[in-house]
């Protein structure tokens, strides 16, 4: 089972696919987690997958939309993926554009376990410079 997530702006959006090869999602939810996102993210994934039947155990695979978007929400959502890619000992993969959702099961179809998802801002980070 593979659990694609989208966390690029107020709306955060998952679905859950049989394999890589299966284009129609078997569920998928949606939310307005605008700035709570941090605190709803890993309850509404783990209450999504426990509402198919699943169990975190079941995923083979993780994708994440990769950018551009907002900086925090994009931060939060590869975090959370590359974490739970890690503990499940399974391959995570990131990508950006329109097509996103197919073009991530062609990607996770050869991937490997241990590379962590990188966001794409799609301008330079705006990070306030420390106070000397």
């Amino acid at each position: 089972m593979i659990l694609a997530l989208k966390t690029a702006d107020h709306i955060t959006s998952a679905w859950l696919f049989a394999d890589a090869d299966v284009s129609e999602a078997v569920g998928h939810m949606e939310w307005e987690s605008g700035r709570s996102l941090s605190d709803q993210l890993l309850a509404r994934l783990a209450g999504f997958i426990e509402a198919h039947q699943l169990e975190l155990a079941s995923l083979t695979g993780l994708l994440i939309f990769s950018g551009p978007g907002s900086f925090t929400s994009l931060r939060i959502g590869h975090t959370t993926l590359n974490a739970l890619a890690d503990s499940l000992n399974i391959p995570v993969v990131g990508v950006g554009g329109e097509d996103w959702l197919k073009h991530g099961r062609q990607l996770l179809t050869q991937a490997q376990s241990g590379r962590p998802a990188l966001p794409e801002y799609g301008a330079p980070a705006n990070i306030t410079k420390p106070k000397s």
